[in-house]
């Protein structure tokens, strides 16, 4: 507990009255939380200008709106992890290599669930994991399907570093193949992210037909032969699409 900001912790003790409280005055948080009124001043101010809490014409407080959003992302990310399981199980007894699931997280890829291979031999992967979004297939097919406005600003302000011998670095060789992957909806990566892996992924839709994650197979280099990545791209294409459409999405399949 030493390293704790004990400003955050009060300000999140001011939100935690809320759980039973729809609105509370200035001097009702003060009263209740039994802190200082200029602290707590201080704290709703903060907590205001960052739209966690909002005033409304009598001046009390509520919960402010940024709370639904973050409630709605949350809800969001763990239907889309429940929906994907039982695909990612199919397809992971299907072909034997590892299953990831990813969803962009700010600037980055986030592994929200992994199904490991039946092989011996495996990659270091994990939930929680982050990766960059231009980096390794389940990354790069996330970023290949969003805005192409978005997809810009991201490449203006990415610094790309490399993180295995065959990381993309270079700006314009990055954008050929990220237009290459929205066109043929499959994105594939050797050593991006770690020497001697390989990686096939693609893309996840919402019901706004925008890309809602990523879905991959991965493992060592040498199990993925050419001719087996051909194979495996039906497999992963079809369940991807599977996964889109119970969360409604309605085209048809890339």
């Amino acid at each position: 507990m030493q390293n704790t900001n004990k400003t955050v912790i009060k300000s999140m003790k001011l939100l935690h009255l809320f759980r039973t409280n729809p609105t509370l005055t200035l001097n009702e948080m003060v009263d209740a939380a039994g802190l200082p009124k200029t602290s707590v001043h201080r704290m709703v101010t903060s907590l205001e200008e960052a739209g966690l809490l909002q005033r409304d014409g009598t001046g009390s407080y509520k919960l402010g709106l940024l709370f639904l959003e973050f409630g709605q992302l949350v809800t969001e990310r763990m239907d889309l992890r429940k929906i994907a399981l039982p695909y990612m199980k199919e397809l992971r007894d299907q072909i034997g290599e590892a299953v990831n699931l990813t969803i962009k997280d700010q600037s980055e890829a986030l592994y929200i669930e992994k199904l490991d291979t039946t092989h011996p031999v495996r990659l270091f992967t994990k939930v929680g994991r982050r990766s960059p979004l231009y980096a390794g297939a389940c990354s790069r097919i996330i970023l290949a399907h969003m805005a192409e406005e978005d997809v810009e600003t991201y490449l203006q302000e990415q610094k790309l570093t490399s993180y295995g011998n065959g990381t993309i670095t270079d700006a314009a060789k990055l954008r050929d193949i990220l237009s290459d992957s929205r066109k043929k909806g499959i994105a594939i990566s050797r050593s991006e992210l770690e020497n001697g892996t390989t990686s096939v992924a693609a893309p996840i839709f919402d019901f706004k037909g925008e890309i809602a994650g990523g879905l991959s197979i991965a493992g060592p280099s040498e199990r993925f032969s050419d001719d087996k990545i051909q194979q495996m791209i039906d497999q992963l294409k079809q369940a991807s699409y599977e996964i889109s459409k119970e969360l409604g999405y309605k085209e048809p399949p890339l």
